[in-house]
């Protein structure tokens, strides 16, 4: 089993593998050439997004800035929208439903970290996929951490770290992220 095989399924792998190295630049540089283009050039726009993620629905805007891992691993449904300075850490699978609104300055990071310092600092991690569902509206400055799945129709309060899985028809906000009430 490849490093790449390891990453895509959950296990523990090698971020310094040579493979995944060299597919983080060519995603690094194809998200540069993004950020730097014209508000004006949304063609363009849509070319680059669609060569960099795994799937793209209809009608999305993504305002710079965008920085990702690898790209390929990012689906976007339907009438998607991100403010500026998205962070999408997609080293398993981050899934978006369709009509999800994100506020500016978010991070999706699939990619976790061993506790334990030695095996940490072997260049050793893991992944796990997130998934937001339909209809869901996330507030600015709010991170989702691996293994999260947020539910059809939910709301997430602006500057929450969404740490647990927040179930459909949800109002949550917080550190952690709490579920307040049900819509």
């Amino acid at each position: 089993m490849t490093e790449k095989d390891k990453m895509l399924s959950g296990e523990m792998y090698n971020s310094g593998d040579n493979e995944l190295v060299l597919e983080r630049t060519n995603c690094k540089e194809i998200c540069y050439d993004y950020n730097q283009l014209r508000p004006s050039q949304l063609t363009e726009k849509g070319i680059v997004i669609r060569k960099l993620f795994g799937k793209v629905g209809n009608s999305f805007v993504i305002e710079p800035t965008l920085w990702c891992d690898y790209g390929y691993n990012i689906e976007i449904g339907d009438n998607f929208y991100s403010n500026h300075n998205i962070v999408i850490l997609d080293c398993c699978k981050v899934t978006f439903g369709d009509n999800v609104f994100i506020g500016p300055n978010c991070g999706f990071y699939s990619a976790g970290h061993p506790i334990d310092v030695s095996v940490r600092n072997s260049e050793l991690e893991y992944a796990s996929a997130i998934t937001v569902g339909n209809n869901v509206w996330i507030g600015g400055g709010s991170s989702i951490l691996p293994g999260v799945t947020i539910g059809d129709n939910c709301t997430i309060g602006g500057g929450s770290v969404v740490v647990k899985s927040i179930p459909p028809n949800s109002i949550a906000v917080g550190n952690p992220c709490k579920v307040i009430r049900s819509i």
